[in-house]
């Protein structure tokens, strides 16, 4: 595979990607640094096919990262293959308001053809490669300039690898005919919806204080506000103000804010400075959550008891073994939470629809109604099918009892 030279001018990279628009997939990765922004600061992509491989400058000056983003963002002829790519994603929709498209994320595909659910790229290149990753360049300041040799090679060493490995995972995807499972996990990945920065839908990130309407009215008002505030500045939510922090404020809104001083999280100088005035101003024009806005009630059936966490138990230990025969990660055919509901009675769940039905939801919906059951053999366990005997006619039941 060629590598060529850290990519520092808009000509090199529309030759770049004139090139790699004819590929059938790309591999892509970025560095970039938000310790200290609410927007991540790009400082560094890497992109390669079978054939090429470069890592391009986006901090160098003059440079036009258009050829790039329209191959990314527009040409839906080549598939963007990333590793756990979801910051990835979220850097290109904040540079475009779109993302990539088609996409393909390997550590989403090993949910498929292994037990792993999240694993990280080094583990991923010494399982399929059967070579270890050097990470000495990982938690470097990828915004200082000049990068150096070793900083370039670790990081286009992140597309290379993965550029060898997609073929083999696309492969046994196909051998096992598994490739349907991961569209609808795809398509998310790909969602505009997942990283649009909405002020107003902030507060659905936090968890709520109480399902009342003039708490969560608060809440929603000081999210929004607290999200402005971070743009605006350029630093982390955080920052500003912890969820925690939010949240007690939108459940005991102070009624001066010389009271701000008492609220734990915020500093002493909130009593008198703009932005504790700002806050106050929020909360005052605060009004209730109205009620097509209300979160829905979680869906519950009837409160589980002792023998309902036995069911669910059991639907666990079910869902290792069948993870384990059919060699697939256990969260990519349900979650504990939905285990709970499906134990609790509730039916309209993912788990029992689609593929997810065939392979486990089946055999989890006979365990819960009692014709699926566990038994022994030389040392192992097994599923066992529970034959019910019908129930005798009235006729015949009625002469039994004579």
């Amino acid at each position: 595979m060629k590598i060529h030279d850290l990519i520092t001018t808009t000509d090199a990279l529309a030759d770049l990607c004139s090139r790699l628009a004819k590929a059938d997939f790309v591999t892509v990765d970025t560095e970039f640094m938000r310790e200290n922004t609410y927007w991540p600061e790009l400082c560094l992509v890497q992109i390669a096919d079978s054939n090429e491989a470069a890592a391009i400058d986006p901090l160098a000056p003059g440079i036009d990262l258009a050829p790039l983003l329209d191959l990314l963002c527009e040409n839906e002829d080549v598939l963007k293959v990333f590793h756990a790519g979801g910051q990835d994603v979220e850097i290109v929709y904040n540079l475009t308001g779109k993302t990539p498209h088609p996409i393909f994320d390997t550590q989403i595909a090993m949910m498929a053809v292994s037990q792993s659910e999240q694993i990280g790229y080094a583990n991923l290149v010494e399982s399929w490669l059967g070579f270890t990753v050097d990470k000495g360049a990982r938690f470097t300041d990828w915004s200082r300039r000049p990068l150096t040799d070793r900083q370039i090679e670790y990081a286009i060493g992140d597309v290379t690898h993965l550029a060898v490995i997609f073929p083999k995972i696309l492969k046994k995807l196909i051998k096992t005919g598994r490739g349907s499972w991961l569209d609808a996990e795809m398509d998310k990945l790909a969602d505009p919806a997942n990283y649009a920065n909405d002020a107003e839908a902030a507060w659905e990130r936090i968890r709520p204080p109480s399902r009342n309407a003039a708490v969560l009215g608060r809440l929603k008002g000081l999210a929004a506000w607290r999200e402005q505030e971070a743009q605006h500045k350029n630093i982390p939510r955080g920052r500003i103000m912890r969820d925690e922090t939010l949240a007690d404020l939108a459940s005991h809104p102070p009624k001066s804010q010389g009271d701000l001083v008492k609220v734990r999280g915020l500093s002493a100088a909130w009593k008198d400075n703009d932005i504790g005035k700002r806050l106050m101003k929020v909360l005052e024009k605060a009004e209730p959550l109205s009620a097509d806005e209300m979160p829905d009630k979680p869906k519950r059936g009837a409160p589980l008891g002792k023998e309902g966490v036995l069911v669910a138990d059991l639907l666990k230990l079910l869902l290792k073994i069948r993870s384990r025969e059919i060699d697939v990660a256990a969260r990519l055919l349900t979650r504990s939470d939905e285990m709970e509901a499906l134990a609790a009675g509730v039916r309209d769940l993912p788990v029992l629809k689609g593929w997810r039905y065939e392979v486990f939801g089946k055999d989890a919906l006979e365990l819960v109604e009692g014709r699926l059951g566990f038994g022994v053999e030389s040392g192992r366990l097994k599923m066992t099918r529970i034959e019910h005997e019908p129930a005798p006619e009235p006729a015949v039941a009625q002469l039994a009892a004579e």
